[in-house]
């Protein structure tokens, strides 16, 4: 039998079950981290304070503090030195990579006590930067889909809760649950980033994660930033019926109406990015921390009030360690 939706997922340990359905904002956040090959390396990130690039070793100690504070989910992103790159993005689906090392790592530590989402999209381990596979300065639609499957079955087998497809190729979902259907992986999730905009806001993030494109933009398959509401909840409703699990609307502060029309249109969680650029600018701007505190609280609580069940943000870490949330 195979099934396109698997509503048990979301429902699979207490940690998941937290993360979806926690009326709090603390339940409902996640924190980003950046992993990077070597040992006790530890990098600040230029324009994100309080978010560095992390070897393996020091990214389970950071998680560790973490998931003592109360932050149960994480998502992680890989990058990679140019010399593991290539046209094809292949190192990304090795196993034997320091993101899918880091996740077998925190799952032996931690088992069902904490929810691993994975980035699985090619922009970080291909050498021209962009999401998907070249034909010339084109990019390939099924070629890009192909090698998406066997990233996120290689994030999978390691062990990751969710894998995250953050590339917005046609079809791509449905090609990953089928592939982990085939695969037997029945308890792995996908998080779809189903409306996700050629945005302004991702500069911070392309320095951090070293993934910005070497030509062109990302306009040919992010939504144009004119799109209306009908584009975005035909994206959401497609990855639903290709069997996603929880679908994303990024970035969050600009597409807050979006969001709101993209919660009440689905029937499956919707998350919310609080992207690098809007995390910078608060950064930038709220100094002192009553005054940042308020500016998170105002924004964190914006995504609820619009229908986010899942917050995925920069400033996680300091909301639930100094008790805003």
């Amino acid at each position: 039998m195979k099934l396109k939706i698997r509503p048990r997922i979301n429902r699979w340990t207490e940690s998941r079950r937290n993360l979806v359905y926690g009326p709090s904002i603390a339940e409902s956040l996640v924190q980003p981290h950046f992993v990077v090959s070597g040992e006790d390396v530890n990098e600040e990130i230029p324009g994100m304070p309080g978010v560095n690039r992390q070897s393996k070793d020091v990214l389970v100690r950071t998680i560790a503090e973490d998931v003592s504070m109360g932050i149960a989910a994480h998502m992680i992103f890989p990058v990679m030195d140019d010399n593991e790159k290539d046209s094809l993005g292949t190192r990304a689906a090795d196993d034997e990579m320091p993101l899918q090392l880091v996740v077998g790592d925190l799952k032996q530590k931690f088992g069902n006590e904490i929810v691993l989402m994975t980035d699985a999209c090619l922009c970080t381990s291909t050498d021209h930067g962009h999401c998907g596979l070249l034909d010339g300065q084109d990019i390939v639609n099924d070629p890009s889909v192909e090698m998406l499957v066997r990233i996120s079955l290689s994030h999978a087998r390691v062990g990751a809760d969710y894998v995250c497809l953050s590339d917005m190729m046609d079809g791509r979902v449905g090609a990953v649950r089928t592939a982990l259907e085939k695969e037997g992986m029945k308890s792995t999730g996908i998080m779809s980033y189903s409306v996700k905009y050629a945005s302004s806001f991702y500069g911070p993030f392309r320095d951090a994660a070293s993934s910005a494109p070497a030509f062109g933009d990302r306009s040919s398959h992010q939504m144009d930033v004119r799109s209306d509401y009908r584009e975005a909840i035909l994206e959401a409703k497609e990855d639903v019926k290709e069997g996603c699990d929880i679908s994303m609307v990024k970035p969050g502060l600009s597409y807050l109406d979006v969001l709101r029309e993209v919660a009440a249109n689905i029937e499956r969680p919707v998350a919310v990015y609080n992207v690098s650029g809007e995390y910078s600018m608060v950064m930038s701007y709220a100094k002192e921390i009553e005054q940042r505190k308020r500016v998170v609280l105002e924004v964190l609580g914006s995504f609820k009030r619009a229908g986010a069940d899942i917050i995925v943000s920069y400033h996680a870490r300091e909301a639930v360690r100094e008790g805003w949330v």
